[in-house]
């Protein structure tokens, strides 16, 4: 104690040139007041709610999609500032009221977080944090880096890792009981989006695939979340941009992906560092749009690493973090009548926030052991020489002995006496629905990604009048059966090669479905179907148009059905092609190793193909079994192969003829067999079914696992509650 004292000591004095407690000014004018004329008094610790005499109206609208909610309990405002007003946004004229919401209250109690590994001193992220959240406020969960914010919000809202272990209770109007689907939204930090999809379009899209119903019921609900992010000013535009159009920014970004949350007309929405690679007037303009949704009802959680001060006024309650410690948990301005409290006041000209993260970011303590002997034009840094573990110790156990913790309790208990309106699922769009929607919009952004597709069509277009020009001419005699067996093994390895240049849109689509399947938006059947829909009709433009070129400039049987098995076997080849890259792409999640991965692969096939060395003759089993046997190009060269030159005959002399298959013998191994060439093609069409199966295997166990996991460990955790 005597350590906490001293050190209490030095930081007091060291801060006194910039606030001294004598010059300081009063309290009721030391930084954030309330809103002068303000009709409601501060929510206190006395306001939480009566189930029985309730003063929410709920009356639930026929279609069961949306909650209409008479009264909603005001945040206190703290917006006011002592050298400037920061007024409340204002409503332009003829727009429209944002819709009220019936919000729920969450309480955890002594929750406590175990990862194995996650932390080289202890395996507890998150110790023993209790608090709450009620309708109608924006709760803020503040710590340095890797203080265990997003660990603490993931387990409040029921999302996190398997590998974690929980204990506590989480509370939902009273209740230890799951939150359905749909009751609640979550925000990642980072999320993705469809750039090449109006913020209209990508909102009404995500709307279909979560919510029940009739199509024209969904615009209402879209067109809510837009006014409800303030993005009427987006909504037509392209969230990506397009050729010389600039996208939209990263803070109109960030508000598109909480409105794709707000479709469904959660409750409790939980954000994930909204402020997250925002400048500080997007930050501001964030927490003002969600300070202005919370006063509609929702029951907002997020977590902020850092703030301004005209955003720190915004909060409501704010919950310290710091190594996974509750420093402090209430209102935003007992916070700082606690760091006051506990021998840490905060200057006056020095922002709230940064102050906090500067008394209990141990990262500064190697600040302090680089400056410690350095001196700058203004003297020797003294207001950097606090010891940040001692200042850690101390709040906290001032804060555990203080009355703001008690009042915590208090109303921990009041919450939980009694049960409120138990929240219910709203449905989920049918499997069919989700297939059809999925399918359509990848099509559309097919047609408007021409960097992707179109730049993709026309480089295969280039390439087969490359090759087809190299090999016109070749005839029929015998003498062109070899020049046109390569013909034939170039066109087909160097198209595969170039459809790696698929990688980067496949792991856009495989990130977007991580993201919908994470929040329930999607499945991993319903992905692969769609995925497979949508790409048939791109593959086969591609197959078509590459064949007729080759075809006819390479001078190839001319026969309609053998041009249309040519064009078949193309298309089955890309398709088996797609599904090869989409078992590395799944496997990597990264442009860099998967493309070198699938070079790797196709080059070993080439080699294995049979045209290099025929493959009677490849040595040893690694070549023959199983790498010429997996090898997509061997069937479908093959297949061309018998397509060609099964049925021909070749004179050899005036008088001796021989036939096609004979003619190959020496160049390629194909069956004389008229039927062979069928064979390689369901050959080649359960090779890309089996790539699909692998690719469900592999999405089903790292992301779909994940979430049944979840809700096992969710089941038993709150079994294990029960019992003890």
């Amino acid at each position: 104690m005597e350590e906490i004292q001293s050190q209490s000591d030095n930081y007091r004095s060291s801060s006194s040139s910039a606030s001294s407690p004598a010059s300081r000014v009063p309290s009721s004018n030391f930084f954030y007041l309330r809103k002068p004329g303000s009709l409601r008094q501060p929510i206190s610790f006395e306001d939480s709610p009566e189930w029985e005499d309730t003063d929410i109206d709920v009356r639930v609208e026929e279609g069961g999609d949306s909650i209409n909610v008479a009264t909603t309990p005001a945040s206190p405002s703290l917006s006011k500032l002592n050298s400037g007003s920061l007024p409340s946004p204002r409503l332009p004229e003829g727009a429209v009221i944002p819709r009220k919401i019936a919000g729920a209250s969450v309480a955890w109690k002594d929750l406590t977080i175990t990862i194995k590994g996650k932390r080289k001193y202890s395996d507890k992220v998150i110790k023993s944090s209790t608090g709450y959240a009620l309708p109608g406020t924006m709760t803020v969960i503040m710590g340095p880096a890797k203080s265990g914010k997003s660990t603490l919000l993931r387990a409040i809202a029921g999302r996190l890792h398997p590998s974690a272990r929980m204990y506590g209770e989480v509370f939902v109007n009273g209740a230890k009981s799951q939150m359905p689907y749909g009751s609640y939204g979550y925000v990642e930090r980072e999320t993705t989006l469809i750039g090449s999809l109006t913020v209209r379009e990508f909102l009404y899209y995500s709307a279909l695939l979560q919510l029940p119903g009739f199509f024209c019921q969904k615009k209402s609900v879209v067109e809510d979340a837009i006014h409800a992010m303030s993005l009427g000013d987006h909504a037509n535009k392209l969230i990506g941009g397009h050729c010389y159009m600039k996208g939209l920014p990263s803070g109109e970004r960030r508000l598109v992906s909480i409105a794709r949350e707000l479709v469904m007309r959660p409750h409790i929405l939980f954000i994930d560092e909204p402020l997250y690679h925002l400048d500080s007037v997007s930050a501001l303009l964030m927490m003002v749009t969600l300070k202005r949704l919370a006063s509609t009802g929702y029951t907002l959680i997020v977590t902020i690493y850092q703030s301004s001060t005209e955003v720190f006024g915004l909060f409501d309650r704010i919950c310290l973090l710091s190594n996974g410690n509750t420093l402090f948990f209430g209102e935003t301005l007992a916070c700082l009548q606690h760091f006051s409290n506990a021998g840490f006041p905060c200057p006056i000209m020095q922002s709230p926030s940064d102050h906090f993260l500067r008394a209990i970011n141990t990262d500064f303590d190697r600040i302090i052991a680089m400056c410690k002997n350095w001196q700058d034009d203004n003297g020797d840094f003294s207001s950097v020489n606090m010891d940040t573990a001692v200042a850690i110790r101390t709040l906290e156990a001032t804060y555990k002995s203080s009355a703001d913790a008690a009042a915590v309790e208090t109303m921990i208990l009041k919450l939980t006496e009694k049960e409120g309106p138990v929240l219910k699922s709203k449905g989920k769009a049918s499997n069919a629905t989700r297939i059809a929607v999925l399918t359509w919009r990848s099509l559309l952004v097919v047609s408007r990604e021409w960097n992707y597709y179109w730049l993709h069509l026309t480089l295969y277009m280039l390439l087969t009048l490359c090759i087809g020009t190299v090999f016109s001419g070749l005839g029929h005699s015998l003498s062109s059966v070899v020049t046109r067996v390569a013909a034939i093994f170039v066109f087909v390895s160097f198209c595969s090669l170039l459809s790696i240049a698929r990688v980067p849109a496949l792991l856009k689509e495989i990130k977007i479905y991580a993201c919908e399947e994470s929040n329930q938006h999607s499945s991993t059947l319903v992905f692969l179907l769609a995925q497979l829909l949508s790409s048939i009709p791109f593959l086969f433009l591609i197959s078509i148009s590459s064949s007729l070129v080759f075809y006819f400039l390479v001078g190839l049987e001319d026969q309609f059905s053998l041009l249309m098995y040519f064009v078949l076997n193309f298309f089955m080849t890309l398709l088996v092609n797609e599904g090869l890259m989409l078992v590395v792409a799944t496997l990597w999640q990264d442009v860099f190793w998967s493309v070198l991965t699938l070079l790797c692969i196709h080059v070993a096939m080439m080699l294995t193909a049979g045209y290099f060395r025929v493959r009677n003759a490849l040595p040893g089993p690694m070549w023959v079994y199983p790498m010429s046997y997996i090898a997509f190009h061997t069937y479908s060269i093959q297949g061309l192969l018998e397509n060609e030159y099964l049925g021909t005959s070749f004179a050899v002399g005036q008088v001796r003829t021989i036939s096609g298959f004979q003619a190959l013998q020496n160049v390629y191994n194909i069956s004389p067999d008229t039927n062979s060439k069928w064979k390689n093609l369901l050959v080649l069409f359960l090779m890309a079914i089996g790539y699909r199966i692998f690719v469900f295997i592999l999405l089903f166990f790292s992301v779909g696992r994940k979430i049944s996991l979840r809700k096992c460990f969710k089941c038993n955790n709150r079994d294990t509650t029960d019992t003890s």
